[in-house]
Protein backbone atom coordinates (compact mmCIF):
# COMPACT_ATOMS: atom_id res chain seq x y z
CA UNK A 1 0.00 0.00 0.00
CA UNK A 2 1.03 3.58 -0.19
CA UNK A 3 1.50 6.77 1.57
CA UNK A 4 0.60 9.65 -1.29
CA UNK A 5 2.07 13.38 -0.19
CA UNK A 6 -0.16 15.55 -2.76
CA UNK A 7 0.53 19.04 -3.13
CA UNK A 8 -3.44 20.75 -3.73
CA UNK A 9 -1.96 24.30 -5.12
CA UNK A 10 -3.22 27.17 -3.57
CA UNK A 11 -6.85 28.01 -4.68
CA UNK A 12 -9.36 26.31 -5.82
CA UNK A 13 -10.14 22.40 -5.59
CA UNK A 14 -9.87 22.30 -9.68
CA UNK A 15 -5.46 23.21 -8.89
CA UNK A 16 -4.60 19.84 -7.99
CA UNK A 17 -3.00 17.97 -10.70
CA UNK A 18 -4.51 15.05 -12.61
CA UNK A 19 -1.93 12.59 -11.18
CA UNK A 20 -2.59 13.85 -7.55
CA UNK A 21 -6.22 13.54 -7.93
CA UNK A 22 -6.12 9.86 -9.51
CA UNK A 23 -4.23 9.01 -6.54
CA UNK A 24 -6.36 10.85 -4.54
CA UNK A 25 -9.27 8.31 -5.95
CA UNK A 26 -8.04 5.29 -4.89
CA UNK A 27 -7.03 6.19 -1.10
CA UNK A 28 -8.79 4.94 1.59
CA UNK A 29 -8.23 7.51 3.93
CA UNK A 30 -7.63 11.20 2.96
CA UNK A 31 -5.98 13.76 5.35
CA UNK A 32 -5.82 17.30 4.70
CA UNK A 33 -2.99 19.06 6.17
CA UNK A 34 -4.55 22.40 7.95
CA UNK A 35 -2.58 24.49 9.55
CA UNK A 36 0.82 25.34 7.76
CA UNK A 37 -0.90 27.45 4.90
CA UNK A 38 -4.87 28.15 4.58
CA UNK A 39 -7.02 27.10 1.37
CA UNK A 40 -9.04 29.69 -0.50
CA UNK A 41 -11.93 27.95 -0.65
CA UNK A 42 -13.85 25.48 1.86
CA UNK A 43 -12.74 21.82 2.63
CA UNK A 44 -16.37 20.94 1.57
CA UNK A 45 -15.66 22.13 -1.76
CA UNK A 46 -12.61 19.79 -1.77
CA UNK A 47 -15.08 16.93 -0.53
CA UNK A 48 -17.64 16.96 -3.25
CA UNK A 49 -14.42 17.46 -6.22
CA UNK A 50 -12.30 14.47 -5.09
CA UNK A 51 -15.73 12.70 -4.27
CA UNK A 52 -14.01 11.47 -0.77
CA UNK A 53 -14.34 12.48 3.29
CA UNK A 54 -11.40 14.26 4.20
CA UNK A 55 -9.94 14.04 7.43
CA UNK A 56 -8.29 17.56 9.04
CA UNK A 57 -4.81 17.03 10.23
CA UNK A 58 -3.90 20.16 12.57
CA UNK A 59 -0.06 20.70 13.85
CA UNK A 60 -0.28 18.50 17.30
CA UNK A 61 -2.13 15.69 14.84
CA UNK A 62 0.56 15.88 12.26
CA UNK A 63 3.74 16.50 14.64
CA UNK A 64 2.31 13.89 17.57
CA UNK A 65 0.11 11.52 16.01
CA UNK A 66 1.63 11.16 12.51
CA UNK A 67 1.87 7.22 13.62
CA UNK A 68 -1.95 7.34 13.02
CA UNK A 69 -1.57 8.07 9.19
CA UNK A 70 1.70 5.93 8.61
CA UNK A 71 0.27 2.52 10.47
CA UNK A 72 -3.23 2.79 7.67
CA UNK A 73 -0.62 2.95 5.22
CA UNK A 74 0.72 -0.84 5.75
CA UNK A 75 -2.47 -1.91 4.41
CA UNK A 76 -4.31 0.89 2.82
CA UNK A 77 -4.06 3.61 0.63
CA UNK A 78 -3.38 7.10 2.16
CA UNK A 79 -3.72 10.53 0.58
CA UNK A 80 -2.01 13.50 2.67
CA UNK A 81 -2.97 16.56 1.13
CA UNK A 82 -0.88 19.81 1.71
CA UNK A 83 -1.66 23.16 0.54
CA UNK A 84 0.62 24.47 -2.32
CA UNK A 85 3.33 22.12 -2.65
CA UNK A 86 4.32 19.03 -0.54
CA UNK A 87 7.71 20.07 1.26
CA UNK A 88 6.74 23.72 2.29
CA UNK A 89 7.21 23.15 6.49
CA UNK A 90 9.71 20.72 7.90
CA UNK A 91 7.32 18.87 9.22
CA UNK A 92 6.03 17.32 5.81
CA UNK A 93 9.87 16.35 5.71
CA UNK A 94 9.48 14.65 8.86
CA UNK A 95 6.43 13.05 8.24
CA UNK A 96 8.28 11.49 4.48
CA UNK A 97 11.28 10.37 6.47
CA UNK A 98 9.49 8.29 8.70
CA UNK A 99 7.61 6.69 6.39
CA UNK A 100 10.51 5.64 4.29
CA UNK A 101 12.23 4.57 7.70
CA UNK A 102 9.27 1.93 8.00
CA UNK A 103 9.41 0.55 4.92
CA UNK A 104 6.15 2.13 3.05
CA UNK A 105 5.39 3.09 0.03
CA UNK A 106 5.78 6.87 -0.25
CA UNK A 107 4.69 8.79 -3.53
CA UNK A 108 5.27 12.56 -3.91
CA UNK A 109 3.06 14.54 -6.70
CA UNK A 110 3.92 17.86 -6.68
CA UNK A 111 2.32 21.50 -6.93
CA UNK A 112 2.73 25.15 -7.24
CA UNK A 113 3.31 27.10 -3.87
CA UNK A 114 3.82 30.46 -3.02
CA UNK A 115 7.58 30.19 -3.74
CA UNK A 116 6.92 30.03 -7.47
CA UNK A 117 3.85 31.42 -7.40
CA UNK A 118 4.40 34.74 -6.40
CA UNK A 119 6.89 35.18 -9.77
CA UNK A 120 3.42 37.19 -11.00
CA UNK A 121 4.63 39.92 -9.53
CA UNK A 122 7.74 40.26 -12.11
CA UNK A 123 10.26 39.79 -10.29
CA UNK A 124 12.71 37.55 -11.14
CA UNK A 125 12.73 34.16 -8.99
CA UNK A 126 16.07 33.36 -8.80
CA UNK A 127 17.17 36.98 -7.63
CA UNK A 128 15.15 36.04 -4.04
CA UNK A 129 17.27 35.66 -1.36
CA UNK A 130 16.19 33.87 1.74
CA UNK A 131 12.65 33.69 2.04
CA UNK A 132 11.65 34.49 6.30
CA UNK A 133 8.59 34.94 8.00
CA UNK A 134 7.04 37.15 10.44
CA UNK A 135 5.02 36.41 13.17
CA UNK A 136 2.53 38.22 15.64
CA UNK A 137 4.42 40.26 18.41
CA UNK A 138 3.38 38.77 22.01
CA UNK A 139 4.46 40.04 25.50
CA UNK A 140 7.91 37.72 25.87
CA UNK A 141 8.21 37.19 22.40
CA UNK A 142 9.02 39.87 19.66
CA UNK A 143 11.69 38.10 17.15
CA UNK A 144 13.28 40.39 14.37
CA UNK A 145 13.70 37.46 11.86
CA UNK A 146 12.23 38.80 8.76
CA UNK A 147 14.30 42.45 9.72
CA UNK A 148 17.64 40.63 9.47
CA UNK A 149 16.65 38.60 6.07
CA UNK A 150 15.67 42.18 4.60
CA UNK A 151 18.69 43.39 5.80
CA UNK A 152 20.91 40.55 4.75
CA UNK A 153 19.27 40.11 1.34
CA UNK A 154 19.54 43.57 0.66
CA UNK A 155 23.08 43.81 0.84
CA UNK A 156 23.33 41.34 -1.41
CA UNK A 157 20.66 43.10 -3.91
CA UNK A 158 18.51 40.20 -3.48
CA UNK A 159 14.13 40.63 -3.15
CA UNK A 160 12.94 38.91 0.16
CA UNK A 161 9.53 37.21 0.12
CA UNK A 162 8.23 37.69 3.60
CA UNK A 163 5.07 34.91 4.94
CA UNK A 164 3.13 36.28 7.36
CA UNK A 165 1.50 34.54 10.52
CA UNK A 166 -1.08 32.34 10.43
CA UNK A 167 -3.50 31.96 14.11
CA UNK A 168 -6.14 29.45 13.85
CA UNK A 169 -8.63 32.90 15.02
CA UNK A 170 -6.51 35.78 12.91
CA UNK A 171 -4.48 35.79 9.93
CA UNK A 172 -1.50 38.23 9.19
CA UNK A 173 -3.06 41.44 6.84
CA UNK A 174 0.26 43.33 4.59
CA UNK A 175 -1.36 46.56 6.98
CA UNK A 176 -0.61 44.48 10.49
CA UNK A 177 3.42 43.37 8.88
CA UNK A 178 4.03 46.79 7.70
CA UNK A 179 3.32 47.94 11.08
CA UNK A 180 5.55 45.50 12.86
CA UNK A 181 8.06 46.13 10.74
CA UNK A 182 7.88 50.04 11.31
CA UNK A 183 8.09 49.17 15.31
CA UNK A 184 11.13 47.21 14.70
CA UNK A 185 13.25 50.14 12.09
CA UNK A 186 12.12 52.43 14.61
CA UNK A 187 13.88 50.25 17.33
CA UNK A 188 16.99 49.62 15.42
CA UNK A 189 17.17 52.60 12.96
CA UNK A 190 18.99 50.61 10.79
CA UNK A 191 16.98 52.01 7.54
CA UNK A 192 16.40 48.76 6.49
CA UNK A 193 12.73 49.16 6.42
CA UNK A 194 11.66 53.13 6.62
CA UNK A 195 7.87 54.01 5.80
CA UNK A 196 9.35 55.31 2.47
CA UNK A 197 10.95 52.04 1.22
CA UNK A 198 9.04 50.82 -1.88
CA UNK A 199 7.59 47.34 -1.42
CA UNK A 200 5.36 44.85 -2.66
CA UNK A 201 2.06 43.66 -0.72
CA UNK A 202 -0.11 40.19 -2.12
CA UNK A 203 -2.83 38.94 -1.43
CA UNK A 204 -4.34 35.29 -2.28
CA UNK A 205 -1.70 34.44 -5.16
CA UNK A 206 -2.43 31.63 -7.22
CA UNK A 207 -6.17 32.52 -7.15
CA UNK A 208 -8.45 35.87 -7.00
CA UNK A 209 -4.86 37.43 -6.22
CA UNK A 210 -4.27 41.25 -5.36
CA UNK A 211 -0.89 43.15 -6.17
CA UNK A 212 0.12 46.70 -4.61
CA UNK A 213 3.69 48.19 -5.44
CA UNK A 214 4.27 51.53 -3.64
CA UNK A 215 5.70 53.32 -0.23
CA UNK A 216 5.65 51.36 2.80
CA UNK A 217 3.54 54.14 4.35
CA UNK A 218 0.96 54.66 1.48
CA UNK A 219 0.95 50.69 1.19
CA UNK A 220 -0.42 50.46 5.06
CA UNK A 221 -3.56 52.54 4.14
CA UNK A 222 -4.72 49.91 1.38
CA UNK A 223 -6.92 47.22 1.65
CA UNK A 224 -6.16 44.04 0.26
CA UNK A 225 -9.16 41.99 0.80
CA UNK A 226 -8.90 38.29 2.29
CA UNK A 227 -6.13 36.21 3.43
CA UNK A 228 -4.22 34.94 2.56
CA UNK A 229 -1.10 37.99 2.27
CA UNK A 230 2.50 38.17 2.11
CA UNK A 231 4.82 40.87 1.42
CA UNK A 232 8.04 41.49 -0.91
CA UNK A 233 10.90 43.96 -0.42
CA UNK A 234 12.35 44.20 -3.47
CA UNK A 235 16.33 44.14 -3.87
CA UNK A 236 17.71 45.83 -7.26
CA UNK A 237 15.49 46.18 -9.78
CA UNK A 238 16.37 45.04 -13.57
CA UNK A 239 14.11 47.34 -16.28
CA UNK A 240 12.06 44.84 -16.97
CA UNK A 241 11.02 43.76 -13.28
CA UNK A 242 10.77 47.62 -13.02
CA UNK A 243 7.98 47.74 -16.21
CA UNK A 244 5.85 44.95 -14.42
CA UNK A 245 5.95 46.53 -10.81
CA UNK A 246 4.57 49.22 -13.25
CA UNK A 247 1.20 47.59 -13.49
CA UNK A 248 1.31 47.11 -9.64
CA UNK A 249 1.81 50.86 -8.46
CA UNK A 250 -0.71 52.92 -6.70
CA UNK A 251 -0.67 56.50 -6.70
CA UNK A 252 0.73 57.11 -9.56
CA UNK A 253 2.40 60.31 -9.67
CA UNK A 254 0.60 62.41 -13.06
CA UNK A 255 3.19 64.96 -14.44
CA UNK A 256 1.42 68.17 -16.60
CA UNK A 257 3.36 69.77 -18.87
CA UNK A 258 3.10 73.07 -19.28
CA UNK A 259 2.91 74.50 -23.05
CA UNK A 260 5.17 77.87 -22.92
CA UNK A 261 5.17 77.77 -26.62
CA UNK A 262 4.28 81.37 -28.18
CA UNK A 263 2.26 81.76 -30.83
Amino acid sequence: MTLYMIGIGLSSPEDITYKGLQAVEKADFVYLENYTSMLQCKVSDLETFYNKKILLADRNFVEKKADEILEKAIHKNVAFLVVGDVFGATTHTDLYLRAINKGLGVSVINNASIINAVGIVGLELYKFGKTTSLPYPEQSFKPQTAYDAIKTNQQANLHTLILLDIKPDRKMTVNEAINILLDIEEERKEKVFTKNKMIIGCARIGGNFNIKYGRASDLKKEDFGNPLHCLIVPGKLHFIEEEMLELWTIKKKVIKIKNNHKK
